[in-house]
């Protein structure tokens, strides 16, 4: 499956000057090729002979309040989205490359380049910098970090399931184990699986697209451990009773789409995929895939049409993925995290797990910590853990002693926390209760350093920027919303009708979630943000 993005990542001209050659090539109308061609942030670039992106997101901001971005401009010669004369240099903003740990950030070309001195980087002045991830397990026997941390070599349960269990066998392990998906809704697994069951040619997708500003998990897992979220994903093939499939790797995680490319080679060396693999009737083949920059598009049905080569827009429900999906077949999307739980569960048994968390929310969570921490990194934790325990034992409070103003958890359409408010188990159910949300359970701590407005007008800018456009409640909602705080609290009503609409009528979690977001951020500054509490 040859991707637009990797057709066209070469070319230094705007989408207009390939249209019409990109369509004549596939057997389409150039309206087709149009369409995603000027809604994937990759292809809208003016890649010039040196292309770089910096970030913007939640972690990059709160490290040094934006000052990084006019810094990298300057170091470059070119404004932020745009490219300097004679293509000689281009220069994109995008929302998080997963080094929330080392932030800011940018990637030039291929090769990342973090911390504070980043236009000494771009210069030439200094190398490059890219700390590996710090990861460590918090439960005392890893699950998920299995590879990671503890050596444990992937692969290990595949042959014999494929031998002698059957896919019956392999999804009562799971549902017996309660796993739910680790990308942010939370299904529980089984049940998406039983859902395309009956149906011809059923395809699996693990969900690389892992975009939520102050995570970088899935980058760990995918650069470190590539085998296991492949047998993960094997295994839900193999339980699905498909014959295919796909990983699909966000463009802004090159090294990781890298290393799942390499490893995706290593397992049809080693016999785990094609066609009788390991002497039984199993036939599976896996592909890797490259994505071309939207942070919607990790939503499932927005990722489908992605892969199926249009704008990567959420598509109205029913019909449900696992009922019609990909190229009209039914189709499982389950996230990385998640299908690299599945070996521990098959291998150690569906109620080991379940004992793990607490008894409505079962097993472990990856949880990420932002640069602003004293030890920041990606830990391992049961579901339950207290949130204040997490960021002073785990994190060790903030660095150089600042102090927390609000932690903002599970993503930019998370929620934010008051330091007062901590105390709250790592759960779907409490964190909702407390206005925020699991998601990707990134924390990105904001110290005192920024001013309330300052965070509340960055929430907004993410919601402009990302927005597909879909839907006029989202679309048109979030550049008002920008509008609005970019200026005094408005009078009236209009804020807070603003906020309902999205919230109500939006097409999918994306619009519905921005205003819960901002509410919670209100809740969290209390009276430094007197005026914005619709």
């Amino acid at each position: 499956m040859e991707s637009l993005s990797e057709t066209v990542k070469s070319r230094p001209e705007g989408p207009g000057a390939w249209v019409s050659e990109i369509a004549e090539r596939f057997g389409l109308p150039a309206a087709e090729v149009l369409g995603p061609a000027t809604f994937y942030a990759d292809l809208v670039a003016r890649h010039g002979r040196r292309h770089v992106r910096v970030c913007t997101a939640a972690s990059c901001f709160a490290a040094d309040a934006g000052r990084h971005v006019p810094e990298v401009e300057n170091a470059l010669g070119v404004a932020a989205d745009s490219a300097g004369p004679d293509g000689e240099a281009s220069l994109q903003s995008v929302r998080c490359l997963g080094y929330c740990y080392a932030s800011p950030a940018c990637l030039d070309g291929d090769t990342p380049c973090t911390g504070p001195a980043l236009a000494d980087q771009l210069a030439g002045r200094a190398e490059p910098q890219a700390p590996p991830i710090p990861a460590a397990d918090a439960t005392g026997d890893p699950i998920v970090l299995a590879g990671v941390v503890a050596g444990e070599a992937a692969w290990r349960v595949w042959p014999e399931v494929v031998r002698a269990a059957t896919p019956e066998q392999v999804r009562a392990e799971v549902a017996a184990s309660g796993l739910r998906g680790r990308g942010g809704a939370g299904f529980r697994v089984a049940a998406k699986w039983a859902a395309a069951l009956g149906q011809p040619d059923p395809v699996v997708v693990a969900n690389g697209d892992e975009g939520d500003p102050g995570s970088y998990a899935d980058r760990l897992l995918m650069e470190e451990d590539p085998g296991r979220v492949l047998e993960g994903l094997a295994l839900a093939c193999f339980a699905c009773r498909a014959r295919r499939g796909i990983v699909l790797v966000r463009s802004e995680y090159p090294r990781a789409l890298a290393r799942m490319r390499a490893a995706a080679e290593q397992a049809r060396a080693d016999g785990h995929l094609g066609r009788g693999v390991h002497g039984g009737d199993v036939e599976l083949d896996i592909e890797v895939v490259e994505g071309a920059g939207s942070y919607v598009a990790g939503e499932e049905t927005a990722l489908i049409a992605g892969l199926e080569g249009g704008r990567g827009t959420a598509r109205p429900r029913p019909p449900y993925p696992t009922q019609q999906g990909l190229w009209d077949a039914p189709t499982v999307v389950n996230n990385v995290e998640t299908l690299a739980a599945v070996p521990w569960i098959v291998r150690q048994g569906g109620h080991a797990y379940a004992r793990r968390g607490t008894r409505s929310e079962a097993g472990t969570k990856l949880v990420c910590l932002s640069e602003r921490f004293a030890r920041p990194g990606c830990y391992e934790v049961e579901l339950g853990t207290p949130v204040a325990a997490i960021v002073t034992e785990l994190g060790g409070g903030l660095r150089d002693g600042a102090e927390l103003s609000v932690l903002q958890v599970g993503g930019p359409l998370g929620g934010f926390l008051a330091p007062s408010r901590l105390d709250v188990p790592l759960t779907d159910a409490d964190l909702a209760a407390h206005g925020a949300a699991l998601g990707h359970a990134g924390l990105v701590a904001f110290d005192e350093r920024l001013e309330p407005e300052q965070v509340l007008r960055h929430v907004w800018e993410f919601a402009a920027a990302e927005s597909c456009g879909a839907c006029s409640p989202c679309g048109v909602g979030s550049l008002r919303g920008l509008e609005l705080v970019t200026g005094r609290p408005p009078t009236g009503q209009e804020y807070a009708r603003l906020l309902r609409v999205m919230e109500g009528a939006s097409l999918c979690a994306f619009g519905r979630r921005v205003p819960a977001a901002v509410r919670s951020l209100v809740r969290a500054y209390g009276e430094r943000l007197r005026g914005w509490d619709a």
